[in-house]
């Protein structure tokens, strides 16, 4: 008599839960106690410090404040321009077959990148020395009364500037790929118009965000531009400073306004740079609101999650 075989099946185990056991970041915790630390050893020190923190608030909105805030806005941007127009005629004249361009080219990048800001200021505040008249042709004058202090912050903001600016045009049309200009030669373009419609719109992905950081750095070199008596916000603050004696004060006044310059044009490049990344990119950096709600999720990573389900 054969046995029958129980075909019954064995009853389902269920898994177990997953315990989630999160990592331990001490690192983090420490790292923070510690900035957490200098931050406030470094706010007791000024705390204590012999500096009439009061008279701040009240210099912000001085009128003279004011005028050198306006003054180190527009030499900013009027030597960005003049740097970034002959910075784009640098950059071609770079890379142009012809040797004398191509060499002059080179030595002006190479002079201006290498000597301090602040000595080509003083060699502009003292032409008069080599060229004592200005003779034109059509206008004639003393080399003195036409470089004036306006005229000498142009020209050695501007003309530094442009050596920079034509490395930089130089890098993003570079960055463009050769196809573009033979397809463009294909279909009939001159030179010219190949780097006008094609080339430079295309660079201008690369060409924008260290432009941006240039014009901020720009708003704060013009500072150098008080040694040659031009009205700029640190010399304005000087000013001051010499009837009121509250020397430190208004250095913490002019910090404070060079701070909201270079946030206000922090922003603007970003959306900048945000609108050139349109094509380039399928995702888009996240807006300062986006990133603001990301570092809040983020700090929220502190906390130990719960186990999962």
């Amino acid at each position: 008599m054969t046995d029958t075989v129980d075909k019954t099946p064995a009853p389902t185990v269920p898994p177990e839960q997953i315990k989630a056991i999160p990592v331990r970041h001490y690192g983090r915790w420490v790292a923070g106690v510690l900035v957490v630390a200098v931050v406030v050893l470094v706010g007791i020190a000024f705390s204590n410090a012999k500096i009439n923190y009061s008279v701040i608030p009240d210099y912000l909105t001085d009128g003279t404040i004011l005028s050198g805030a306006w003054h180190t806005l527009y030499i900013s941007v009027l030597a960005m321009v003049l740097g970034l127009a002959l910075g784009v005629v640098l950059a071609v004249m770079r890379m142009s077959s012809n040797p004398v361009t191509s060499t002059v080219s080179w030595f002006y990048i190479w002079f201006f990148r290498g000597t301090p800001v602040l000595v080509q200021l003083l060699l502009w505040y003292n032409i008069a020395l080599v060229f004592p008249i200005l003779n034109l042709g059509f206008y004639k004058d003393e080399m003195n009364q036409v470089m004036t202090p306006f005229l000498t912050a142009l020209l050695g903001l501007g003309l530094n500037e442009a050596a920079y600016m034509a490395e930089i045009v130089r890098a993003g049309i570079q960055s463009v790929d050769e196809g573009q200009t033979e397809a463009s030669h294909a279909l009939g373009m001159t030179q010219g118009q190949t780097l006008r419609r094609v080339i430079l719109p295309q660079a201008m992905r690369v060409i924008v965000p260290p432009t941006g950081n240039e014009f901020i750095n720009m708003l704060k070199t013009s500072s150098l531009a008080y040694a040659v008596q031009f009205n700029e916000l640190i010399k304005r603050s000087q000013d001051i400073s010499s009837t009121s004696l509250a020397v430190v004060e208004m250095y913490f006044v002019a910090s404070i306004w060079y701070l909201i310059l270079t946030t206000i044009f922090s922003i603007v490049q970003y959306y900048i740079e945000r609108r050139y990344a349109r094509g380039s990119t399928r995702n888009l950096p996240p807006t300062p609101l986006q990133r603001l709600k990301r570092n809040l999720r983020l700090f929220g990573s502190f906390r130990r999650p719960e186990v999962a389900r």
